[in-house]
């Protein structure tokens, strides 16, 4: 019987994404119903609104720009809400007050990898966006995080009073843009197959069984 070595699986994601908080849901009651097939998941940059500044902007002013007004935005959230609810995720929107510039979460999800942690960071993450309603332009909040999760985090308060790897998470967000990403989450399957959305978890089984099943024949 031949070995079937672990498929990768990238997730381009944006921390500031409710949707891509249900598909991390999905994803993982997609790797539950298929226990017997291993599977790296990497996590990966997308900036849903590069232009937001530095240090975020209110969250009020961000919805009524974004969707043109706040009933609209409540409309589209109360959908989100639904879905949420469904994967077990509490959502509280009113508890946001900042809508932030997510690039400093995601070197802390890319610093996490060594540590075999980004499961756990980018989990702690959502949790502290989309439920604590927590200011994740803070580096206090994101170094307790870190801690939190595991890593050293006094490295990791010290790497965010530099730019170490800002350049690499731009290009990856532009790496990501130029291979047709439009929107999160994006799953790619093996480096062969992609999934746009927050897929329902038989559709992202089924891409991984494909991907193990082709996998194995190509090298058996």
């Amino acid at each position: 019987m031949t070995e079937t070595t672990a498929i990768t699986l990238d997730v381009i994601s944006d921390v500031m994404c409710p949707w891509c908080y249900i598909g991390k849901r999905r994803l993982e009651k997609a790797l539950k119903s298929i226990p017997d097939i291993p599977v790296d998941v990497r996590w990966h940059p997308y900036q849903l609104d590069a232009t937001l500044p530095k240090e975020g902007k209110d969250r009020t002013q961000y919805l009524a720009d974004k969707f043109g007004s706040i009933e609209k935005a409540k409309e589209v959230y109360a959908e989100i809400e639904n879905a949420g609810r469904a994967e077990g995720i509490p959502f509280a929107f009113d508890k946001i007050t900042l809508s932030p510039n997510t690039l400093d979460c995601h070197r802390l999800i890319l610093w996490s990898r060594s540590d075999d942690l980004q499961d756990d960071v980018v989990e702690r993450l959502f949790k502290a966006y989309f439920i604590d309603g927590e200011d994740l332009t803070k580096s206090e909040t994101l170094v307790r995080i870190s801690d939190e999760a595991g890593m050293q985090s006094d490295l990791v308060e010290q790497l965010f009073g530099t730019d170490s790897d800002m350049d690499k998470m731009n290009k990856q967000i532009s790496q990501a843009h130029e291979m047709g990403v439009t929107g999160v989450p994006c799953f790619i399957v093996d480096q062969r197959f992609a999934l746009s959305g927050a897929e329902k978890p038989e559709t992202i089984a089924a891409a991984i069984m494909h991907a193990a099943e082709t996998q194995t024949s190509e090298t058996a």
